[in-house]
């Protein structure tokens, strides 16, 4: 299997013009992530860290649907903390998948990537909410 992907490149699908389609985004990083994890070996090792790329990949779009209902300012920020930590920690676990050579590392490149786009552009929108609270 080559990447793992959604029938087409999900940059292609969700960029519209400028526009950062951070809902459908986030959910479609959770659907490859859920493919990624059902597609590992079936080894102890794997298992593992799938359960974990598992965890973190699906609580980046829920957590980013929980961010969009926040009830405050102070709420969203903290909601989007929360979804900067998940994406972190799912780079991290696809590191691990590519350090361990569980996984070649092309075949996640572009999930990767997605994963710090998003860590990067939530980032700065905790960033942004954070100076408009001062």
């Amino acid at each position: 299997m080559a990447d793992i992907e959604m029938g087409c490149q999900t940059r292609d699908l969700l960029r519209w013009g400028n526009e950062f389609r951070a809902n459908e985004r986030t959910r479609a990083f959770s659907l490859r992530v859920i493919k990624l994890a059902e597609s590992l070996p079936a080894t102890r090792t794997s298992e593992v860290i799938g359960r974990q790329l598992l965890r973190s990949g699906t609580s980046v779009g829920a957590n980013y649907r929980a961010a969009q209902r926040a009830k405050s300012r102070r709420d969203f920020i903290h909601k989007l903390g929360t979804v900067e930590e998940e994406a972190d920690e799912s780079a991290y676990w696809m590191e691990m998948l590519i350090e361990a050579k569980i996984v070649k590392s092309a075949r996640l490149h572009q999930l990767l990537q997605e994963c710090n786009e998003i860590l990067a552009i939530v980032a700065a929108s905790a960033r942004t909410a954070r100076k408009k609270l001062d």
